[in-house]
């Protein structure tokens, strides 16, 4: 039975990584920090609890990293924990920094020192590119990184060490260059899950706008179900890679608007408020993926659309909302 570590088992991706590794007959163990509202840290993995082996530790504390490795000796490691909101960032950039940037490393030295055949998966960004795009509209693995956020940043930091490490030791090391990935687990302060909840809300009666910031940025939004199915098929390859993992197709962040309130057969005009708390120092623009080299690879396809991805999160909050 293969072993796997998930560093951020408690989040979106890792609680939909922990349900694929368990229905392929993984030993699947998670690393969480100590904190005091330990039901709501993992309400994403309550209904796997039982299944899954948890242990507290922190990417900023390298021993930590150092005594779970050792006691685990995983045959794959997921390192899917950072400070993932790229508008926080400007707010914290040096957590930001060590969290999602040497982070990373602390992981890469402590595997490196025990045992250097472990295969790691790195969650790379679509943030990396910043608003670098390729001629034909797209980017891709060749594409320049020149991130606009202390976020994309550290993930540029994340990438290169992870590459370095790779080369440097012969250690099986593969980015996953993921464009944005949603569900109805993804946190309600992120874009999509907001819209849908709010929107739900107003439906409802239980409010009365829904505030938001550039309407214009596009994105390549698909499933997070799909995605970590991608992270996972990368590791069982014979060589590791660096893999754009993407839909190909973007919409507007007043496309998702328009789409949820119409569902709701609300019109978002009417409750659409500009607030310029949520727009960043510098914004990133336009985000499509060229998913060719993994395709080619692996013969991975998205399931989801972004209607169909749209459609069950507006599902779940209906049924949640009150």
């Amino acid at each position: 039975m293969k072993k796997a570590l998930i560093t951020g088992i408690s989040g979106q991706d890792g609680s939909y990584l922990s349900e694929l590794l368990l229905e392929k007959g993984y030993d699947v163990w998670g690393l969480i920090r100590r904190n005091s509202s330990s039901s709501n840290q993992t309400s994403r993995i309550n209904h796997i609890f039982d299944k899954i082996n948890l242990r507290y530790g922190d990417l900023t504390d390298p021993l930590s990293l150092i005594n779970i490795i050792k006691e685990i000796q995983p045959d794959e490691i997921y390192n899917l924990a950072a400070q993932s909101h790229v508008r926080v960032s400007f707010d914290n950039p040096h957590y930001t920094a060590c969290t999602t940037g040497l982070g990373t490393l602390n992981l890469l030295e402590a595997v490196r020192q025990i045992n250097p055949n472990i295969k790691i998966y790195q969650a790379s960004s679509s943030e990396m590119f910043g608003n670098n795009i390729d001629s034909d509209g797209y980017q891709r693995e060749s594409t320049p990184m020149s991130p606009v956020s202390p976020y994309g940043c550290a993930k540029v930091f994340s990438y290169n060490i992870c590459n370095n490490y790779k080369n440097s030791y012969n250690m099986f090391i593969s980015n996953g260059i993921l464009f944005n990935h949603e569900s109805p687990r993804r946190g309600i302060t992120f874009v999509t899950n907001k819209v849908v909840k709010c929107a739900v809300e107003i439906y409802k009666g239980t409010r009365a706008n829904l505030p938001l910031g550039n309407l214009n940025a596009t994105r390549d939004w698909g499933h997070a179900k799909d995605y970590v199915k991608a992270m996972w098929m990368m590791l069982q390859q014979d060589n590791p890679g660096n893999f754009v993992c993407s839909t190909g197709i973007s919409h507007s962040v007043e496309d998702l608007v328009r789409y949820v309130f119409g569902k709701l057969d609300l019109d978002y005009k009417k409750y659409i408020i500009q607030d310029k708390r949520f727009l960043r120092p510098e914004e990133l623009r336009d985000l499509k993926g060229d998913c060719s080299k993994l395709k080619s690879a692996t013969s991975w396809e998205p399931t989801y659309s972004f209607e169909t991805m749209l459609d069950e999160m507006i599902s779940f909050w209906l049924q949640k909302t009150v």
